[in-house]
């Protein structure tokens, strides 16, 4: 593997996350506005396909002992010689070889560009139903036979499990070994075995995790020296990482763009909250009225307390004794509690389960259980709905996915929809999306975006489409946006007697069956965002017959990427299926985006549908800008607080 300046070798290897002079940046900026982005043609594909052809010639009469052969010679070449592109080829033709005897499946043309382009430390944009599962083995598989620890990176515990599931074979019949790392694995050890494997299999979340622990623990380079330097079964409270090396990230839009919004922040449990000033601070807040002593935008997420709230905040305070007796905290904490109420809904932002508020991460739609909300909210909730207070948790260290992605010595990815936030992606993390075309023409239809006035005659309309469609026994996915809508949509179809199933964050354990049944005919399935990542809906030939899948989505996703995550569902491998996009003068984003005067407008339909259509567009764009400035932000800050920080030797604590 070839390394840049900035690299920490030893024990613990990873890259420095060090700032480049201001006239490095200025060229790095330069040449991503030219080549951050490039799409390439058929025929190289076909090209780079043919040189693997080449070396693959004989490699299908040898025998099971002769193909080891093969395997150990390439593994001494690249062990000796790195990680490097002249080999590839060979070790592409060996590694589809393998493929095609123990799983089936060699790989295509597609996919092995695809190979080639994270070889080569770039990102691969693979349209959705390519098999990007059984591509990333591809430099997984190589990187790990030259001797380098690989992360295979995806957005979630259900695609770690099953993605390592259905390639282990394939890494066995070469020798490697492969672990996996989920939420449900709390020791240490048990981490750091699956770490120590040739490959292993983990969620953005978990990999950062065990990295930040691995620094509280062994908080300098001797002693993580001296730690790894033992055995290490004889090791038990020290790093389970061996590094970071080098990393395939899938979904890589959602692990380094959508998820990269919040810091990572480790923290340990500490004293309980104080009840008597969380239920006092809910009160006060009880006792403001809307409009008049508080103004509340719901679709910015603000709120501001106007002077006659402050009036009546300074007449009851008099009368109250410990901390909220001061007038300045008194008015934050009233503030927070008026957004506990307000702006922080159950069902939307948090779940309710098992006496616990569980956040729900926007991006994928499900569960958080391992996160709090910041700043004493997470109290308020806990108050407001009348569950426990969980103790409050003291913050032990926190990085950003940005400077933790870029410590990696060998950084690749993949995902279908990387296009639009390709500057992004070059810009933070230094790679050049390759957009690779599909292996077969695509036969997916759209049917356009309908603008409606209201969210009540938005599920109306849902309400025949999936009627219709279900009485030509046609599959239906609906996308939602929340687990509310979800179920509000779930109860619509119960009651027009339309059977379904529902696959939300209060129903992931069973997300592996209700996708297994998605593609059955007739069968409707009403899920958030869940459905929309690395799912793979299998149909019959009837189903292909009749139109194949058809997706519904009855909101705009905060990006134009989360809506075509959603389409790429339907009509994957030249199979047939259909979208539409339902969307409601009413929905938040636009609410957010749009005054209220041009929203009404835009209701009444006299305006050309395509205008109507170009204003919910331009809603999401900005949005899109709004999430780019705040990744911004953080990144910024995180380097200010490094730079502040980086006297002690913890930047990230």
């Amino acid at each position: 593997m070839s390394l840049r300046p900035g690299v920490a070798l030893g024990p613990y290897p990873e890259r420095r996350d060090v700032r480049p002079p201001f006239f490095s940046r200025a060229l790095q900026w330069v040449r991503g506005s030219v080549g951050a982005k490039a799409s390439v043609s058929r025929h190289a594909v076909g090209g780079f396909a043919d040189s693997v052809e080449q070396a693959a010639r004989g490699l299908g009469e040898l025998r099971e002992a002769q193909l080891d052969e093969r395997l150990a010679a390439l593994r001494v070449r690249l062990r000796r010689e790195g990680f490097k592109e002249e080999l590839l080829p060979e070790a592409f033709a060996l590694l589809r070889e393998a493929a095609g005897r123990t799983l089936g499946t060699p790989y295509y043309d597609v996919q092995l560009y695809g190979g080639l382009v994270m070889a080569r430390r770039g990102l691969a944009e693979l349209e959705t139903g390519e098999g990007k599962t059984l591509t990333a083995t591809l430099p997984a598989a190589t990187a790990a036979l030259a001797g380098i620890p690989v992360h295979v990176i995806t957005a979630n515990d259900y695609l770690v499990a099953r993605d390592a599931a259905s390639m282990a074979p394939l890494y066995q019949r070469l020798g490697l070994t492969t672990g996996t790392v989920v939420e449900e694995q709390p020791e240490r050890a048990v981490r750091r075995d699956a770490y120590a494997c040739d490959v292993t299999y983990v969620t953005n979340k978990q990999v950062a995790f065990d990295y930040l622990q691995d620094r509280l623990l062994v908080a300098d380079g001797r002693r993580l020296a001296r730690r790894l330097a033992q055995p290490r079964e004889e090791t038990t409270d020290g790093a389970v990482l061996r590094g970071l090396c080098f990393a395939v990230v899938d979904e890589a839009d959602s692990v380094l763009i959508d998820d990269a919004r919040t810091p990572l922040v480790l923290s340990s449990g500490g004293a309980l909250p104080d009840e008597r000033l969380v239920r006092t601070a809910l009160w006060l807040a009880g006792t403001l009225e809307v409009g008049s002593d508080f103004r509340l935008d719901t679709a910015r997420g603000t709120i501001e307390i106007t002077p006659a709230g402050h009036a009546q905040l300074d007449e009851r305070g008099h009368a109250l004794e410990g901390p909220l007796h001061g007038a300045r905290r008194r008015e934050e904490w009233v503030h927070r509690a008026l957004c506990a109420l307000h702006l922080n809904e159950r069902d939307t932002h948090y779940l309710v389960r098992d006496d616990r508020v569980e956040i729900i991460d926007a991006p994928t739609g499900r569960r958080s259980p391992d996160r709090a909300f910041e700043g004493g909210m997470h109290a308020l909730i806990e108050a407001k709905e009348g569950v426990s207070l969980s103790p409050q948790r003291e913050t032990l260290a926190r990085i950003s996915y940005q400077r933790f992605f870029r410590r990696y010595l060998g950084l690749a990815g993949m995902t279908g929809t990387a296009s639009e936030v390709a500057q992004e992606l070059w810009n933070v993390y230094g790679l050049a999306t390759v957009r690779v075309p599909t292996r077969l023409p695509s036969k997916r239809r759209s049917f356009g975006t309908s603008v409606l006035p209201t969210a009540e005659a938005r599920w109306d309309t849902t309400l025949e489409r999936v009627r219709a469609l279900h009485g030509e026994g046609r599959p239906v996915l609906v996308g939602t946006a929340s687990v509310a809508a979800s179920e509000a949509l779930s109860g619509r179809l119960a009651q027009a007697e339309l059977p379904h199933q529902v696959l939300n964050a209060r129903q992931d354990a069973d997300e592996a069956s209700v996708i297994a049944q998605a593609g059955e005919a007739g069968r409707i399935t009403v899920a958030t965002q869940m459905a929309g990542r690395g799912t793979d809906i299998r149909l019959t030939a009837d189903v292909e017959k009749s139109g194949g899948l058809a997706v519904l989505a009855t909101e705009l996703g905060e990006a134009a990427r989360i809506d075509r995550q959603l389409f790429g569902r339907c009509a994957r491998q030249g199979t047939a299926g259909s979208y539409e996009h339902l969307v409601s003068m009413e929905d938040r984003l636009l609410e957010k985006h749009l005054p209220a005067w041009l929203r009404g407008v835009l209701a009444r339909g006299t305006l050309p549908p395509r205008l109507v259509i170009g204003f919910t567009k331009l809603a999401q764009l900005a949005e899109e800008r709004r999430g780019a400035l705040a990744r911004r932000r953080l990144l910024e800050s995180e380097r200010v607080l490094g730079e502040l920080l980086a006297f002690s030797g913890h930047a990230d604590t």
